[in-house]
């Protein structure tokens, strides 16, 4: 059974810095492209950031470039969010998916398994 299980959200003032983490199990984790995304009250999720299985290669939205980055530990199963200069907009659910392609890595129907979520609030 595959789970993905985020960690690290929580409430944090306007300009702060936070890490999400996603522990996987029950998939060849090295094999998988990972991707986080996100979603805020009253909108649809929307992509964040993706990471291929190597690490080699990433992709963000642009509105996250050089704030956010994604890196991943395949000895641990864990891929990371790592967010900077945070904003009130940030506030939302962050999910991190998995998928065994990277193909189109902004779009939520290429990824074949989901977490449930981790909460991030920004205070301003």
């Amino acid at each position: 059974q595959v789970q993905l299980v985020e960690s690290g959200g929580g409430l944090v003032q306007a300009g702060g810095s936070l890490r999400l983490s996603c522990a996987a199990s029950g998939l060849t984790f090295r094999s998988y492209t990972m991707g986080w995304f996100r979603q805020a009250p009253g909108k649809e999720r929307e992509f964040v950031a993706a990471i291929t299985w190597s690490g080699g290669n990433t992709y963000y939205q642009d509105s996250m470039k050089g704030r956010f980055t994604i890196a991943r530990d395949n000895a641990k199963n864990t891929v990371y969010l790592q967010m900077n200069s945070l904003k009130p907009e940030d506030t939302a659910v962050y999910y991190c998916a998995a998928r065994e392609n990277w193909g189109r890595p902004t779009l939520m129907s290429g990824y074949d398994y989901w977490g449930q979520g981790t909460q991030v609030t920004v205070s301003s």
